[in-house]
């Protein structure tokens, strides 16, 4: 999960490189000549009190993909960045966009979209938490919440839109948000996006924004989808890829069970929890359908859990994700809508994600 917290979990936490779980030295780039790792925050020529809202926030140095992708990124460049959980992408994108926007004007410089709302709110908050030394305004633009809050936010002014593509392209078309003003666009998570048929409203959204567009790419892996987007929205992009062989981040346990009919997989869950010693964990299932299947089951056999889908209203996601975070929920049965990019401070290092289970 990306190092990255809510505004309240924004104080110091003790220095730490802005990414946890990597052996920074262990990792093997593939990255266009010419990039070089920058391996102190000081050293990127970042402005004073965005260094300030760094170090306030609790980092020490970039980590591995920061090292090599902040310069690039901040010095007007296309990148391709690949990225895994874990390797402090959010804040990645954070600082990029903090040291890039003009925050003497109120126009919106800088769009971001994500494909789930959790992941957008988090981007804005963190963008909010490093950047609060120099002002930086920054919205959320996501389904689900109230769109007269989005237009009254966005009529007044803010630097930085981080949303999902749906509203974002609503906004867009009630001519509420402006696109005269910006420069960059960030798709964060775009093999996720593009796997859950975003492409549409991509393309539909970047018909808006201006020609001179400076385009980075985020992205756990580079299927057909993304390469092709490559060739019609970037020009000459950096890439910095992580060899795939080194994607696996260290200090995560991974384990396979191979349960061989469906109806023992409850029982395989049940036999975990009789042998592991669990603080938090995230359950994953393949469908709403089976989170609703497998709450009601963990509940019935006396389990305190906690679960979330994309049917629920935003209001209950917001409680559900804030009571986890909070540590009040030990357990969330969830979709995919919660595998990328969504930290919890709290949550056991050793089993961040219990069993990816295709239930």
């Amino acid at each position: 999960m990306a190092t990255a917290g809510t505004a309240a979990a924004a104080a110091p936490r003790g220095r730490q490189a802005a990414g946890r779980g990597l052996d920074d030295e262990n990792l093997v780039f593939d990255t266009t000549p010419g990039v070089e790792a920058i391996t102190s925050f000081d050293q990127m020529g970042i402005r004073d009190d965005l260094l300030r809202g760094i170090y306030a926030y609790g980092f020490e140095k970039p980590s591995a993909i920061q090292q090599r992708a902040i310069l690039p990124i901040v010095s007007g460049r296309d990148v391709i960045a690949q990225a895994q959980s874990g390797t402090g992408k959010t804040s990645m994108i954070a600082l990029s966009v903090c040291q890039m926007v003009d925050t003497a004007s109120r126009e919106v410089q800088a769009l971001i979209l994500s494909p789930t709302r959790e992941l957008a709110q988090q981007t804005e908050k963190v963008i909010l938490a490093i950047g609060d030394y120099i002002n930086v305004q920054a919205h959320a633009c996501i389904g689900g919440k109230s769109i007269g809050e989005d237009i009254r936010k966005l009529e007044y002014g803010v630097h930085v839109v981080s949303g999902t593509p749906g509203r974002v392209c609503d906004m867009i078309k009630r001519r509420t948000l402006r696109t005269r003003s910006i420069k960059l666009l960030i798709l964060d998570e775009s093999d996720e996006m593009l796997s859950r048929g975003f492409k549409d409203q991509i393309y539909d959204v970047y018909r808006y924004l201006p020609p001179e567009l400076q385009v980075v790419l985020i992205s756990a892996t580079l299927p057909h989808e993304i390469l092709e987007i490559t060739s019609k929205f970037m020009t000459e992009p950096v890439r910095i890829l992580v060899k795939r062989d080194e994607l696996t981040l260290e200090g995560i346990k991974q384990f396979f069970v191979a349960v061989e009919r469906e109806e023992w997989k409850f029982d395989t869950l049940c036999d975990l929890y009789d042998t592991l010693t669990i603080t938090q964990a995230v359950i994953f299932c393949n469908t709403k359908r089976k989170v609703d299947w497998l709450t009601e089951k963990m509940r019935s056999n006396n389990f305190t859990v906690s679960a979330m889908h994309g049917d629920m209203p935003q209001k209950e996601r917001d409680a559900i994700m804030s009571e986890f975070r909070s540590g009040v929920t030990r357990v969330l049965i969830t979709t995919d809508v919660w595998a990328r990019g969504i930290d919890v401070q709290q949550a056991s290092n050793q089993y961040k994600a219990l069993l990816p289970l295709q239930m």
